[in-house]
């Protein structure tokens, strides 16, 4: 076993971590256990989670149920390969997931991560209009300030100015932008919110496979939300003009926004949906593209007559088991009043900094709370000050952001929307 300083420096001399560089000199805090809402660093500090792990860990860390879940299935068998095979968590998890999500969606398919979901959810529109005999329609469209994903397909759909992929603009595909939604939530989308996005898609249609949009929330790209709306009226115009709409909800998915998807703020159905993150409450990779049983059924009635996409570990029997147990664990507790009762308190907690002079805006939207500076954040300064101050928060760009778990306490919460405060009061 290493030593404190040989493991950071062995990492840092070996090991990549997320938009980061080897041998880099940024702070990294080696973990030694997390527990609830707690993360145990190895030299004996606490931090309260205040980031779920990426929106993941909804129940917290070490949870006995999900510990259990996993572990009973360990002693079935922990792989089998998907191709020929299936096993009783994933047809299992399937229909819990049908059961769950918009009506329109009858089809599964599991994926390893939230990037991979979307390249399948890309790859599902193009193939269903090549089986349609449309093998033009292979575009898409989306918004400005969007973020879907690190690989190739789900890097062109992202925003291309503005984002963190510009670097590989020249070697992506081509895809069509419209503005971002400048409606915010909670307010009408007039004609002119829509303007951008109606007339891109008037004049592409024909060669869109789909739209793909983050519903409600733009993660990534800037943390904003805007207006249900406006994407009802998305909704409505991928309908006129025959493209298929394909949500993201690997962020909001499962209880973030206050509804269970995000989408249901509009009280649509897409074409395609798009999960990840929460599914496995941040046990272990898993992701799942849900589609309509008409994008399905195209597909398998056109050539080649299935669909090309398989990952080697589809449908891990663990994963889907812990999943399993995740979504009963969140579904049987009282998870809207935790969401409401944690956005009233980010609320409480943050309206402080809407005073300061280096903060924009201090916007909440159920177990989301957003601080966003006029100046862009340097990480190697900030970062051990939220250590310091006992909270584990992550911020990027302009944002210091919150989405902690959703069984945090009261107190816990209280705790870590001071020790924000504490640290924004300084810059």
């Amino acid at each position: 076993m290493f030593s404190l300083d040989t493991l950071k420096q062995q990492d840092q001399k070996h090991i990549w971590h997320p938009y980061s560089a080897v041998q880099a000199d940024y702070p990294v805090y080696p973990v030694e256990s997390a527990h609830g809402v707690i993360i145990k660093l190895m030299d004996g500090r606490e931090l309260i989670d205040g980031m779920s792990s990426w929106w993941s860990a909804v129940h917290g860390y070490n949870h006995p149920v999900l510990n259990q879940a996993i572990t009973d299935q360990l002693h079935n068998m922990s792989h089998i390969m998907f191709g020929g095979l299936t096993h009783q968590p994933a047809v299992e998890l399937a229909t819990q997931l049908i059961k769950i999500t918009p009506e329109s969606l009858q089809t599964v398919f599991f994926a390893d991560s939230g990037s991979v979901a979307v390249e399948v959810a890309m790859k599902m529109a193009i193939q269903y209009w090549h089986a349609k005999q449309q093998p033009k329609k292979k575009q898409l469209l989306t918004v400005r300030n969007g973020y879907h994903g690190d690989t190739f397909g789900a890097m062109s759909v992202s925003d291309p100015d503005n984002g963190m992929h510009s670097l590989f603009a020249n070697s992506i595909s081509q895809q069509i932008f419209a503005d971002a939604p400048n409606c915010e939530f909670n307010a009408p989308c007039n004609e002119e919110d829509i303007a951008s996005f109606k007339s891109q898609l008037a004049k592409h249609h024909q060669q869109l496979a789909a739209v793909i949009l983050e519903p409600i929330v733009q993660g990534a790209g800037g943390m904003r939300f805007y207006s249900a709306d406006y994407l009802r009226q998305v909704r409505e115009l991928c309908t006129e003009f025959n493209v298929l709409l394909i949500l993201d909800e690997i962020a909001t998915g499962l209880g973030r926004t206050g509804k269970l998807f995000a989408c249901e703020h509009a009280q649509i159905n897409p074409d395609i949906l798009c999960l990840g993150k929460a599914l496995t409450g941040g046990y272990m990779t898993l992701a799942a593209t849900l589609a309509s049983e008409e994008i399905a059924l195209s597909i398998r009635d056109g050539e080649p007559g299935v669909f090309m996409h398989g990952p080697t570990f589809m449908a891990n029997p663990l994963a889907c088991a812990t999943a399993l147990a995740s979504l009963k664990l969140l579904l049987d507790s009282p998870w809207q009043a935790k969401v409401k009762n944690i956005e009233q308190k980010l609320l409480d907690g943050l309206s402080p900094c809407s005073e300061l002079s280096s903060v924009k805006e201090v916007r909440v939207l159920g177990a989301i709370g957003v601080i966003e500076l006029h100046e862009a954040i340097d990480i190697k300064t900030l970062q051990p000050q939220f250590v310091d101050a006992g909270v584990w928060v992550r911020p990027f760009n302009k944002l210091i952001y919150l989405m902690p778990p959703f069984i945090i306490s009261d107190s816990e919460l209280e705790m870590l929307t001071s020790a924000v405060v504490s640290v924004v009061e300084r810059l």
